[in-house]
């Protein structure tokens, strides 16, 4: 059996740093020339690049977030909400006051999270 060919920041060919990259092109790249990663098309832009730098052996294993999971679900829970507050009527002022400051509370918490990791 073929042994796969060692990924490198530099046999990808990048134009950019792949912090600067987007989702969609995280995504293609991890298409068109990580066939390793599979499941790409529904990742997110953190998902991508953790896989990205994984592979390219960027990640030192003990660097990351012990909250990193605690951290994505508070970030989903953001979602909700901010899906939520688009169905209030634009009339319904002080829900939707309570709503943003509700996000941005978690939207903090997650920051604080990561600053202690």
């Amino acid at each position: 059996m073929a042994e796969e060919p060692e990924i490198t920041l530099e046999s990808l060919n990048l134009k950019k740093p792949l912090e600067k990259m987007t989702a969609k092109e995280l995504r293609q790249l991890a298409i068109d020339k990580i066939p390793q990663i599979t499941g790409a098309s529904g990742m997110s832009k953190e998902e991508l690049l953790y896989s990205i730098k994984d592979l390219c052996g960027l990640i030192d294993k003990d660097s990351v977030s012990p909250n990193k999971e605690e951290i994505w679900s508070i970030k989903k829970e953001i979602k909700q909400l901010q899906a939520q507050k688009e169905q209030l009527p634009k009339t319904d002022r002080a829900e939707r006051e309570k709503m943003r400051q509700r996000i941005k509370r978690l939207k903090n918490r997650t920051r604080r999270l990561a600053e202690h990791a």
